[in-house]
């Protein structure tokens, strides 16, 4: 660093104190960025590397880009995962004495990104904080810097903050460093995957620092004005939210509200295994919205319905009143078409509120971001009349909470143009009337152009010369060109300023004195604009709170209307919800499969749960028949009804669930060191320690990751858990290619038997997709192969192999049946001959060391299979 220049000194410094960032180096109109930064962001942003001091032992790599285009740029660093910080120059070059002075003003991260230009509309960009609490407990901190949101939360378990993390989707994680955080990192293995992990030093999380922190960003309000008194890891993981907000927007976000903190008793607990079964927001084998439960719901028209509707699919509520109040709301939308359709048209020209109000608060709001408020604001008060027809009391308080802010709508119309122009300093942005110097200074302006515009005429007749330009450049202003051959008729007045190959350039007194005052007024003019609109903005900051309640109540709305438009499209039905704990649906449909372009028509199905007689429904039937889509059509008719949605159904009366579980396939997960088998038995595990008898849960084919006897054995004693134990008894659909279990019905009082109705004809299977009472005799696997397309001989082969296991697992002579078949020789008999008469009989034997006083009804049961291969 002795050896560099002032200004490369200046740039370690920085560089320095950010050593993780790709520093953006403000020089001028251009963000320059040197040595590894350079080769790093060169190859990443496909632009050109340079060097200063070319070919210098000293030779420093260099590469930069436009100041007034850096965002897409920007973007592009960050999307690859890399941080960026913006250092900027704090003072103004003319007044500086030497060098003049840089600082980083922000810095932006995949989590910290603001250009909404390049984030999703209807998808929130959070930051989330971990940190562990009390024993077995975690704290999770979240915020959406362009919005303003912050919430808190708590989990126990770690599967409760694997599906915690999945319901917020974070693209940036803060852990402390040391054991704590790389615990953590260890326990979130496979879900942090794509995600940057920032590390915070471990001072930053402690628990009186992060407390005082977190009261002292909201006027030291009391942590019981949050939610979040006794939350140890909740407070842990707030503070350190707020220590890097602070540390890379150099202070607090001024939009940023308090935290809202969720308790376990206000939503549904929804797992990682649930979340991901059951399609909530995204599907299985591509990850897109398409094909998802979200995507099946989302006709909202703003960008702050889309995000709010997420939230609500992602956090069904537990209590009566507010679901009843979403149904009453979704209800009469429902039912009065036509303002539905005045209020879906006018929400349609509303822009995102809560980020146009982040991006002012930020100061990061141009002209057109105001504009974009105004247009928004504009359509407020219609809004506000068509809400006065209705009658629901949620859609009243909604009214109630929308805020034209028609001062604020007049202030923006009164200050800035219709259309101004993306960059502040291009001018053209303030309106005029709405201040005196600028028009004064805009007048002088126009009169100088046409005060030039004249007095070249007038030099042309005093002077003769026809070819006499006046004209423009930055290093002599205004100057008068006349070519060589007309230089005799020069007046003495003229001064000569440049000589030129084929003109001579000369400056009158006047003309100077002109110059001086018509581009010192341009100058003015341009910083009092500037001036103008940060003043304006400032305003408009300043009613933040404002906008962000109108535009919660917006969002609302908009979930509300689009909700009526599905429930009018597809013909969804009001639940009835009670505490009873009974699910009773009529004709219910899968949400997602009947949208579908189907070349068959979805048959409906009714069901009939309860904790008394219908606990455990055994649910057997062919593959591809239809019990998977039963099974989870009904989960989804229940988060739909929490959530506040009508239901694709004849009717539904639905028992409050406190959780939904899924145990549906199964793979490895190789980032955990799990087998298939393993994550099997690992999410089985989740359920039963977590269940309750509020609780619904859906398995589909428990136990077969392993053999066949271990894991009928498994599949019957969870079943018979599920039963017998209080605690746990929770509403279950248990679908299952183990025709053994429809056998539990018989000695289990609660669990019924149903399968999945088929035709046989001309050996083939024709399904019904119709739920019937019953278990099924067996599962038509190689009707189902031959669908599938497996080659003919195969099949022939596979009933053969059918046949011969049904008959048994050995032939008298001991070969195994398996191996018998057309065509097939059987094995030369052994020439050995035995020592004995004749063998053992091996069912004798097998019978005369069993001590049934020890065995167990399972271990009876697998006896029982044992002794049929023996027979």
């Amino acid at each position: 660093m002795s050896g560099s220049t002032p200004m490369m000194r200046q740039y370690l410094e920085i560089k320095e104190q950010y050593p993780d960032a790709i520093l953006f180096f403000r020089l001028g109109d251009f963000y320059e960025m040197f040595l590894d930064d350079a080769v790093t962001a060169s190859r990443v942003l496909d632009i050109t590397l340079t060097s200063r001091n070319k070919g210098a032992a000293e030779e420093v790599p260099l590469c930069g880009i436009p100041y007034h285009s850096c965002q897409p740029y920007i973007a592009r660093l960050v999307e690859q995962g890399y941080k960026v910080a913006i250092c900027e120059q704090v003072e103004d070059p003319k007044a500086a004495k030497g060098i003049v002075r840089r600082e980083v003003v922000r810095v932006v991260s995949p989590g910290l990104v603001v250009d909404t230009d390049t984030l999703e509309p209807k998808e929130n960009n959070y930051l989330l904080a971990v940190a562990a609490g009390r024993p077995g407990r975690f704290g999770l901190a979240v915020v959406d810097i362009t919005t303003g949101e912050f919430s808190l939360t708590e989990v126990s378990e770690p599967e409760g903050l694997r599906g915690e993390l999945l319901r917020f989707n974070p693209r940036e994680v803060l852990l402390a460093t040391g054991e704590e955080g790389e615990a953590l990192r260890k326990e979130l293995a496979g879900i942090l995957d794509g995600r940057r992990v920032e590390w915070l030093p471990d001072w930053v999380l402690a628990p009186d620092r992060a407390e005082g922190a977190l009261r002292a960003a909201f006027d030291d309000a009391p942590l019981e004005a949050f939610g979040c008194a006794g939350l140890t890891g909740a407070i842990r993981a707030a503070g350190a939210v707020l220590y890097y907000l602070e540390e890379t927007q150099k202070g607090l976000l001024p939009h940023l509200r308090p935290p809202t903190t969720s308790q376990g008793g206000d939503f549904m607990v929804i797992d990682e295994a649930t979340r991901r079964n059951l399609e909530l927001t995204a599907t299985l084998h591509d990850g897109r919205r398409k094909g998802s439960l979200l995507g099946v719901l989302d006709r909202t028209v703003t960008a702050m319905g889309g995000r709010l509707l997420k939230h609500w699919i992602n956090q069904p509520l537990l209590r009566i009143e507010p679901i009843q109040a979403r149904h009453e709301a979704v209800a009469e939308l429902v039912e009065r078409s036509l303002l539905r359709d005045e209020l879906r048209t006018a929400l349609d020209g509303v822009y995102d509120l809560e980020r146009l109000n982040g991006k002012i608060s930020m100061a990061h709001a141009n002209a057109k971001d105001l504009t974009a408020l105004r247009a928004s604001l504009e359509r407020l008060p219609g809004l506000v009349e068509l809400l006065a027809e209705c009658e629901s009391p949620r859609l009243i308080e909604l009214r109630r909470n929308i805020d034209p802010l028609e001062e604020l709508c007049a202030l923006i119309a009164a200050g800035i143009v219709d259309d101004p122009p993306f960059v502040l300093r291009d001018g053209g942005i303030i309106r005029d009337g709405f201040n005196a110097e600028l028009d004064e200074l805009r007048a002088v302006s126009r009169e100088g152009k046409g005060w030039i515009a004249r007095l070249e005429s007038q030099e042309k007749e005093r002077t003769g010369i026809s070819s006499l330009k006046v004209r423009f450049n930055k290093v002599f202003g205004y100057y008068i060109e006349i070519t060589r051959s007309h230089l005799a008729r020069v007046p003495e007045d003229y001064q000569r300023r440049q000589t030129l190959a084929n003109a001579e350039r000369y400056i009158t007194p006047a003309l100077k004195e002109y110059e001086e005052k018509v581009l010192g007024a341009e100058e003015r003019l341009t910083q009092l604009e500037f001036d103008l609109f940060q003043g304006l903005r400032r305003q408009v900051a300043a009613e933040g709170a404002r906008i962000q309640a109108t535009a919660a109540a917006l969002a609302e709305l908009d979930v509300f209307t689009a909700l009526a438009e599905l429930a009018h499209e597809r013909d969804y039905v009001r639940p009835e919800m009670d505490e009873s704990g009974d699910l009773e649906i009529r004709e219910g449909r899968h949400p997602v499969i009947e949208a579908m372009s189907l070349s068959e028509r979805f048959v409906a199905n009714d069901l009939l749960m309860d904790t008394r007689e219908n606990q455990i429904l055994i649910i057997t039937g062919p593959n591809m028949a239809g019990k998977s889509t039963f099974m989870r059509q009904v989960a989804l008719i229940v988060l739909m009804a929490q959530m506040g949605s009508l239901v694709p159904a004849g009717s539904a009366r639905i028992g409050v669930v406190d959780r939904i579980f899924t145990r549906v396939g199964a793979s490895d997960n190789l980032a955990r060191g799990q087998s298939t088998f393993m994550v099997e038995m690992t999410e089985a595990a989740n359920i039963l320690r977590h269940a309750t008898p509020r609780s619904l849960i859906v398995l589909d084919e428990i136990g077969r990751g392993t053999s066949t006897f271990d894991g009928l054995s498994i599949a019957w004693a969870v079943a018979e858990y599920l039963h017998d134990v209080p605690e746990v008894a929770a509403k279950t659909l248990f679908a299952t290619h183990y025709h053994e279990l429809i056998d539990l019905a018989l000695t289990r009082e609660r669990v019924r038997n149903y399968n999945i109705a088929v035709k046989e004809w001309n050996e083939q299977i024709i399904f019904l997709r119709k739920i019937v009472k019953g278990g099924a005799s067996h599962s038509y696997g190689i009707q189902v192969a031959r669908l599938a397309g497996l080659p003919r001989e195969v099949i022939d082969r596979a009933r053969e192999v059918l046949k011969n296991l049904e008959s048994g697992e050995f032939e008298g002579e001991g070969e195994p049946r398996l191996a018998r078949g057309k065509g097939r020789k059987k094995a030369a008999a052994s020439p050995q001959l035995s020592l004995f008469e004749s063998a053992a009989d091996p069912l004798r034997q097998r019978l005369a060391e069993l001590d049934v006083q020890c065995l167990t009804p399972l271990q009876a049961l697998n006896l029982l299979d044992e002794l049929k291969a023996l027979v």
